[in-house]
């Protein structure tokens, strides 16, 4: 591990009910990203509260926010590599890429990102 953690939408909502075990993990952080996949993720829950909504917001100023953008040639290649090369969601294997592209470990409670090359991953 590097100290460079991008969050799953299952670590989010761990964190954010306060998971003890991920709160320690990212103490020691040197760097906290999420996916835009995750925050529209997170977002859409049908049973998203006012509070959970504001929590969030909070958060995510806390930490980096990574953009899909078009121009960004590196990582769309990423991301089409990770799709053909296996079963893999279009979201799962965009996260997938920005946390390889970013040389982050992804925290996740999903074992299927496990079979992704290249793709650090810590459970917790």
């Amino acid at each position: 591990m590097n100290g460079r953690f991008l969050l799953d939408t299952n670590a989010v909502v761990g964190l954010l009910k306060g998971n003890a075990s991920l709160i320690q993990t990212l103490q020691a952080a040197t760097w906290i990203g999420i996916s835009v996949i995750t925050e529209l993720e997170f977002l859409s829950f049908p049973s998203l509260t006012t509070t959970d909504g504001s929590l969030f917001k909070q958060f995510k100023s806390r930490v980096e926010v990574i953009d899909l953008q078009a121009s960004n040639d590196k990582l769309l290649t990423r991301i089409i590599e990770i799709r053909k090369s296996g079963k893999v969601k279009l979201p799962d294997a965009i996260i997938a890429a920005m946390a390889i592209e970013n040389n982050a470990t992804l925290l996740t409670q999903d074992v299927d990102f496990s079979r992704i090359a290249l793709l650090s991953v810590q459970n917790f």
